[in-house]
C-alpha cells in the first residue's frame, strides 16, 4: 500500500476523530491559562491558610480513600467513555472543517469511521475490484 493509502485508513478511524478533538479542547484551555494563573497569584495569602486548614484533615480523608476510590473509578469509566465519543465528534467537526472532509463514524465497538459513500452518476457502472474475474 502506498503512504497516501496508509495515511487515508489512519484518518478514517475514531481514535484519530478523538485526538483531534482533545488537541482542539486542551488548545481553549491552555488560551484561559495566562488569566487563570494570574487570578491564582493575586489569592497566594488566602491559599496558604487553606492548605493548611486540608493538612489538619487528610488523616481522616486518608482512611476513607480505599471505599471512595471504588466509586470513583466506576463513575469515571462511565465519563471516559463519553468523553472519548464527544472527542471523536470534536474532533470529525475539526476535520470536517478544516478540509478533511466528511467522514460518518462508525459506532460499532471497532472505532472506525467510513467515509460518506459516493454517489454514483445515473446510467454509469460499478467500477470491477482488482479481484474479480473478467
Amino acid at each position: 500500500m502506498t503512504l497516501a493509502t496508509e495515511v487515508r485508513k489512519l484518518t478514517e478511524t475514531k481514535p484519530f476523530y478523538a485526538v483531534a478533538g482533545a488537541s482542539d479542547l486542551a488548545m481553549e484551555k491552555l488560551r484561559d491559562l495566562p488569566e487563570q494563573l494570574h487570578r491564582l497569584q493575586s489569592r497566594t495569602p488566602e491559599l496558604r491558610e487553606t492548605a493548611r486548614e486540608y493538612a489538619a484533615r487528610a488523616e481522616g480523608y486518608a482512611r476513607d480513600i480505599p471505599g471512595l476510590a471504588k466509586g470513583y473509578a466506576d463513575r469515571l469509566t462511565d465519563r471516559a467513555g463519553k468523553l472519548y465519543d464527544e472527542f471523536a465528534s470534536r474532533g470529525r467537526q475539526v476535520v470536517s472543517k478544516n478540509g478533511g472532509g466528511p467522514a460518518e463514524l462508525d459506532t460499532a465497538t471497532t472505532g472506525t469511521a467510513r467515509k460518506a459513500p459516493a454517489r454514483r452518476q445515473a446510467g454509469t457502472r460499478r467500477p470491477r475490484s482488482a479481484s474479480a474475474p473478467r
